[in-house]
């Protein structure tokens, strides 16, 4: 584990969304930093096919790099179009 610094701003942001979505404050900022992470390396897919790629992690119950990359992988491999992908 290790300290990430952040503005002021930025923790404001986690903080109100961290409420409001029932997280706590540094489950909110993995969540995004998952999304991110995610959105970087899948420019292609959009917010609903990330997601989607989380709780299939999380049903495997492996939500590291490789396990999310690998399925990802297997879904864009098997050519199923955005929005689709399950």
């Amino acid at each position: 584990m290790g300290i990430v610094k952040i503005s002021d701003q930025m923790h404001e942001n986690l903080r109100l969304a961290s409420t409001a979505l029932s997280r706590s404050i540094n489950a909110q900022a993995e969540h995004w930093m998952r999304i991110g992470m995610l959105a970087e390396m899948y420019p292609d897919l959009d917010h609903s096919d990330l997601c989607r790629l989380l709780v299939q992690a999380g049903q495997s119950g492996s939500l590291d790099l490789n396990s999310i990359s690998t399925m990802g992988t297997a879904a864009i491999r098997a050519g199923v179009p955005a929005g689709a992908r399950q």
